[in-house]
């Protein structure tokens, strides 16, 4: 099982991502500050390090270049509130492999963390089917019984989470940090209307309402 270290200190966003990795058979390990990051990344014991650039004690910036002198070849991921073109450039330059500004989706985090994690076992799957019913991950296409259905964003990432997790139950909770990361409202009703129009498009019967539980892909 792939080990990824999480360097962040807003508590709510490491948590956050660490229960999403462990979600989906990852093993991540949550530390608060710079040199903590830089002691656990020069371990051996990680296969990856997400990294929050505004640290305390050591700065995201600065653990990345001792890492890169110390001659660690560990994959990063910069994840940080700065998004300016300036500061990409340099957590790209400063060796970080990937960089994705906050706020940001999980989905879309996690995507990026398994290109990363892909090894000699060969890349994952580029296209995720369930029936009749498949999702190309890299021209973002579903098909439908051999019709190609027209998805947003948003649908495409719910689908996605549906085929992911095949014959699970998934909490509107569980839909919604997913989909629409961590800064979102619990009491939204968004998920409803978004599997209101996933039903429209793929077949009212694919997915199944699981009674005070959430939502399942069903099983055709």
């Amino acid at each position: 099982m792939k080990r990824v270290l999480i360097a962040e200190d807003e508590a709510r966003i490491a948590a956050f991502v660490a229960k999403g990795l462990r979600a989906n058979g990852l093993t991540p390990t949550v530390v608060e500050d710079g040199m903590d990051a830089l002691d656990h990344a020069l371990s051996g014991e990680f296969d990856l390090l997400v990294l929050d650039i505004g640290l305390p004690r050591l700065d995201g910036f600065a653990v990345l270049a001792r890492l890169r002198e110390a001659g660690s070849a560990l994959p990063v991921i910069i994840l940080t509130a700065r998004d300016s073109v300036s500061d990409t450039v340099a957590g790209l330059e400063g060796g970080a492999d990937d960089y994705v500004p906050k706020p940001f989706r999980f989905e879309e985090l996690l995507a990026r963390i398994r290109l990363r994690l892909r090894d000699s076992r060969g890349p994952d799957a580029t296209v995720l089917t369930a029936g009749d019913l498949s999702l190309d991950l890299r021209t973002r296409r579903a098909d439908v019984a051999g019709r190609t259905v027209e998805l947003s964003a948003r649908e495409y990432s719910l689908a996605e989470v549906f085929l992911r997790n095949p014959g699970q139950v998934l909490s509107r909770e569980q839909l919604l940090s997913h989909v629409w990361g961590y800064d979102f409202d619990p009491g939204s009703n968004v998920v409803d209307v978004y599997i209101a129009y996933l039903r429209k498009k793929l077949g009212a019967e694919r997915i199944e309402t699981v009674r005070g539980m959430g939502y399942r892909l069903a099983d055709r």
